[in-house]
């Protein structure tokens, strides 16, 4: 088909391309390998397959939050799959027409049948695309326009080249294109009945050479452009992060020089990839709580910037020169942003290549309070309480166990032999609202029949807020007095009412114990396998075994599913389960709900801290749940009861009555 200048013009776009194309891809791969390491490879081939499922089955793109938009994406991604195919079968019949990866027979005339198809939802998707970005201009689209505008204009220029070039192939080479159907439509079109054969053989030609010259150029163009999640997104899917989005990992206060996110420098290769393989689709920002209550927040804009604050870095990262790197705070994101994330971890659920954006904020903040102390001026009296008192209210500690007096709750220290070690909490201990919680709590144990115990004023807070605000050493001295209370008293089974509590107990505190070299391994192996149990599950599995007895009651409810237990955990179920086990109950589903559900403004330790800016969170999940017909909210968790609580009463709709679902089960005794 070519001469043999052509071929040789031919293999010189290609290295150029390829050049074009490799060295910043090759940029970018440095960058990762200077990051700082991270465990990520364990299990590879589990992890190739369910990418594999997650890519080829485009179980990434179809999801609820834009269901519409998922399917045409999908339909373009196998489109892009053809053409890309098509495109290598393009550029070895450049060399000579024998090499063919579908031959000249029945083969060929399938794919082209095929390409045909793909070619008409390239151009129905770029539409869609370009419209969605140019016109209806959603807030989650507004960066990067020139990229966007670029790479639609290669999608119809490479597209509309390949039609030109089967238009021309229809007259040149009938035989294999006789399943075309837009290749004859487009001949007819642009040559008429009555066009020369010469004519179009020659048309053919350049036909070709301007459609590969146009592939050339768009592959180029891709390493620089969003399009590259198309190569990093599957490899950052690969990685994926097996914990809870709100774990965060341990420092090691003693041996590590810096602690959390100071510079770009300070992050993993985990981190970089995340910033190269993010879409800018903005689904992130779409959820997260913060930026729609107006505050400067937005996951999205963290990403996009830190890929931006990376390759600028570049030089300095490959000679090592940290000392020259400027801060990550103000350098991508401001001090005010960082302090507005509730680590509901709505972004990460939502992200179709899962970038992690959570650690990064938890690092950001571990930098300012630790190698600072920078941070909001609420937060020291916050951390001075829990350092003094082990609580955030700062009342003496030697009061914990006030509440449960009365109830005459036993201490773990007068009864060793207890069976369950219920953990209060801080919102138990010293809240008025926690405290009625946990007087339900108890109600429903007693009634069961369990063998339990409190540590009364020898528990300590769990940590969670002090951990999520950045105080990594707080948390760790916190963490270490319940551990050696754990041991001291041989516990094996934990249950709390608090999400947070069953967060930070399940999941952290065992990935401590390594940190303390001073306590014996046989006593680390027991606290490893102490078991901590959510009040959902346990209470739901003390119905089933038939010790708890629940009468009818007659209530229209909604539920407030909580982040830490839902999104976090995955305990969706369980609380409507539990709901359903009382007779005469209605559950009305909020519009954000089960792992979709929005959170109520405490987490990420911004209980402690002063919303100022935007539209309180709590406002926002509020005015969601009176929008319904129900007449009274469940809750699972007690800040959630108080942020709900607080949202009614600011709205003077305090008569919808709010329930932890604790409450509701103890009132619906027999």
């Amino acid at each position: 088909m070519l001469s043999f200048l052509e071929k040789f013009i031919f293999a010189l776009l290609i290295l150029i391309t390829l050049i074009a194309f490799f060295y910043p891809v090759f940029k970018r791969y440095l960058i990762i390998r200077r990051g700082q390491p991270l465990a990520r490879k364990d299990k590879f081939g589990a992890r190739l397959a369910r990418m594999l499922s997650r890519v080829l089955l485009q179980r990434c793109s179809l999801r609820n939050e834009r269901l519409a938009t998922g399917f045409i994406h999908a339909g373009f991604f196998y489109a892009a799959i053809t053409f890309d195919l098509m495109t290598v079968n393009h550029t070895l019949e450049g060399f000579s027409t024998h090499l063919s990866l579908f031959g000249h027979g029945s083969a060929r005339t399938v794919v082209s049948f095929l390409v045909d198809l793909m070619a008409l939802i390239v151009l129905i998707a770029t539409f869609y695309f370009a419209i969605r970005r140019f016109i209806l201009r959603p807030q989650a689209l507004k960066t990067t326009p020139l990229d966007s505008a670029l790479i639609y204009f290669f999608l119809l220029a490479t597209t509309i080249s390949y039609l030109f070039f089967e238009a021309c192939a229809a007259s040149a080479r009938p035989d294999e294109i006789r399943l075309s159907f837009l290749g004859p439509v487009f001949n007819r079109f642009l040559f008429g009945q009555d066009a020369e054969a010469l004519k179009i053989a020659r048309l053919y030609h350049v036909s070709w050479w301007l459609h590969i010259v146009i592939v050339y150029a768009f592959i180029a163009y891709v390493p620089h452009s969003k399009y590259f999640h198309m190569f990093a997104g599957p490899i950052n899917l690969i990685f994926h992060r097996k914990e809870s989005p709100g774990e965060i990992s341990p420092l090691d206060l003693e041996k590590q020089e810096v602690f959390g996110l100071e510079k770009a420098s300070d992050l993993t290769w985990k981190d970089c990839l995340d910033a190269f393989a993010c879409i800018e689709c903005g689904r992130c920002q779409d959820v997260c709580p913060a930026f729609i209550s107006g505050k400067p927040l937005s996951p999205k804009m963290i990403i996009f910037n830190l890929e931006k604050h990376l390759l600028a870095s570049f030089p300095l990262l490959k000679a090592r020169e940290r000392d020259k790197l400027p801060g990550l705070v103000p350098a991508i994101i401001k001090p005010e942003e960082i302090w507005t994330c509730t680590s509901c971890g709505a972004c990460m659920h939502v992200c179709p290549v899962e970038i992690e954006h959570l650690p990064k904020i938890f690092g950001l903040r571990q930098s300012k309070v630790l190698m600072e102390s920078d941070f909001p001026p609420e937060l020291s009296s916050f951390f001075r309480n829990l350092e003094t008192n082990a609580n955030p209210w700062g009342i003496g500690f030697a009061r914990r166990a006030e509440w449960a007096e009365k109830e005459k709750v036993p201490l773990l220290a007068d009864h060793p032999e207890a069976e369950i070690l219920l953990f209060t909490g801080c919102a138990g201990s010293f809240d008025e609202s926690g405290q009625a919680i946990a007087r339900a709590v108890v109600r429903l144990l007693r009634q069961a029949g369990v063998n339990f115990a409190i540590l009364g004023e020898e528990e300590k807070c769990c940590g969670d807020a002090a951990r999520r605000l950045g105080n990594e050493y707080l948390f760790q001295i916190l963490a270490r007095q319940n551990l050696e209370t754990f041991s001291h008293y041989k516990v094996k089974k934990i249950l709390t009412f608090c999400p947070h509590g069953y967060h930070t107990l399940k999941y952290e505190y065992p990935k401590l114990l390594r940190l303390f070299p001073d306590i014996p391994d046989r006593e680390k192996e027991l606290l490893a396998r102490i078991e901590v149990f959510s009040h959902l599950e346990f209470f739901l599995d003390l119905i089933r075994q038939g010790r708890l007895k629940l009468k009818s009651k007659e209530m229209k409810v909604t539920l407030h599913d909580s982040c830490y237990y839902g999104r976090h955990h995955g305990l969706i179920k369980e609380p409507r389960k539990l709901l359903h086990s009382i007779r005469g109950i209605s559950l009305v589903e909020l519009k954000n709900c089960q792992e979709h559900s929005f959170c109520c403004g405490a987490g990420g330790g911004l209980m402690w801290t002063e919303e100022k800016l935007g539209e309180r969170i709590n406002r926002l999940r509020t005015k969601e749940i009176i929008s319904t017909p129900a007449k009274a909210v469940i809750t699972t968790c007690p800040f959630c009861l108080t942020m709900i609580r607080d949202g009614l009463k600011d709205l003077g709709q305090e008569d919808l009555s709010v329930f932890e679902i604790s409450q509701l089960l103890a009132d619906s005794l027999a």
